[in-house]
Formats: structure tokens, C-alpha cells, sequence
């Protein structure tokens, strides 16, 4: 049994919501490693109060 038409399968449509979703745990991640560098360094250098905010 041979069609003229290959089977195709739909892509699916995936909502920017769901996308979000998705890189969530990835952006989490991300904050949390960067938090943690501005940490370490105001603790090396003993300064808690950023220069910008001078």
C-alpha cells in the first residue's frame, strides 16, 4: 500500500509562555551563579556598598 502523499507530522506550536517556561530553571541558575560572584567579590574586596551607588 503506496500514497502519493509522504505521512507528515505537524509541528507543534508552542506558546512564548511554555517557552518561558522551559529556560526558567536556566535562567534561575543563571542569577543565582551571578549573585554569588557579586558576593564573593564584595567579600574579597571588603567593600559592600557598590562604586556606582557612590
Amino acid at each position: 500500500m503506496h500514497s502519493d502523499h509522504p505521512e507528515t507530522h505537524p509541528h507543534k506550536n508552542r506558546h512564548i509562555a511554555e517557552r518561558f517556561e522551559g529556560m526558567l530553571g536556566k535562567l534561575m541558575v543563571v542569577a543565582v551563579v551571578l549573585l554569588a560572584v557579586g558576593a564573593i567579590y564584595m567579600v574579597m574586596t571588603g567593600d559592600s556598598t557598590p562604586s556606582w551607588m557612590r
